[in-house]
């Protein structure tokens, strides 16, 4: 695969130049334009996607081909990046390989901007959130299609329906970790503090409160850097949309305590149990009252970050 490097320049225009053509990039503010061209016609424009968005236009000419995307940062499968100076939006422009272009490609399209001081979570993008955490780690969360293979196109979900939520921690030369969530709640309001009314839905250090309410329920781990869950959709009796808040928290794999754990209620055996090992599941037993963080191995400390997804609408 070939691979396209070149310099991110803030709110302006930039040029890379690489063995398949050229991709000039024009970052906006809330938008970014790239613009392929390429001489010796060796790659069929019609191919190239943005992320998984086709190009804008394509045109084929002797002297060339060329193909023109203009995307919206929260469209075509863009990735957004926070970390404590910028905010850096990332995507993919890349080709299949076909009979004329024997071999696939790769371009990084990164537009970073300076990180307002004032800055905080976007509410009006609910499918997913990133964001950087401490010790090179960043956090992801997602409102899922039905078998988890993408992030949702729509966030309007029926009473009762069960709403897929996958969250994931990403790794950089790091110890392996394995990703929690702590406590998860919902309001009707982006700022919980401010909302009177809310609904617990994972509590107690790591519990799953609604599995034993409603059938919310975790799924197997697809590895333990990520955790996936069913929410069955509820309604608040004043509001449609709902927010999502939710504490994400990365730990050591090898020390799942009563204070850092996964767990939900088995309806059929009447007992929680945890997740990862399910012999293990006595560390669950404090659910129905109160479970607490063990404290001996101070040598051990989670990276915790919080976030927001909503709104999302419910509709009977």
């Amino acid at each position: 695969m070939a691979l396209c490097l070149g310099i991110v320049m803030v709110l302006s225009s930039f040029a890379l130049s690489w063995v398949r053509g050229e991709v000039f990039v024009d970052c906006g503010e809330s938008s970014v334009s790239v613009r392929w061209s390429e001489r010796q016609s060796l790659t069929e424009p019609w191919l190239l996607r943005l992320g998984d968005c086709p190009p804008l236009s394509v045109s084929v000419r002797p002297g060339g081909a060329e193909a023109v995307f203009h995307a919206r940062f929260d469209d075509c499968g863009f990735r957004r990046l926070v970390t404590e100076d910028e905010i850096v939006f990332e995507n993919e422009l890349s080709s299949e390989a076909s009979s004329q272009s024997p071999s696939d490609f790769s371009c990084p399209i990164v537009c970073a901007y300076e990180r307002p001081a004032e800055w905080s979570p976007p509410m009006y993008d609910p499918l997913s959130f990133w964001v950087n955490g401490r010790g090179d780690l960043v956090f992801r969360m997602s409102f899922m299609n039905d078998d988890f293979s993408d992030v949702a196109t729509s966030t309007t979900f029926f009473l009762g329906t069960l709403i897929p939520i996958a969250a994931a921690v990403e790794q950089q030369a790091h110890q392996p970790l394995v990703l929690l969530l702590e406590e998860c709640v919902a309001s009707a309001s982006p700022d919980p503090s401010q909302d009177s009314s809310v609904y617990s839905i994972i509590a107690n250090k790591g519990c799953l409160m609604d599995s034993k309410k409603a059938n919310s329920r975790f799924l197997p781990r697809q590895n333990p850097s990520e955790i996936r869950l069913y929410l069955q959709a509820f309604k608040f009796s004043f509001s449609e949309e709902v927010y999502i808040h939710c504490k994400l928290v990365a730990w050591d794999p090898e020390d799942m305590n009563s204070g850092r754990k996964a767990c939900q209620y088995d309806k059929r055996n009447e007992r929680w149990e945890l997740l990862d090992y399910p012999l293990e599941s006595a560390i669950c037993s404090c659910c129905d009252t109160v479970c607490r963080a063990r404290t001996r191995r101070r040598t051990r400390r989670a990276v915790a970050q919080s976030v927001v997804l909503g709104p999302l609408t419910i509709k009977d």
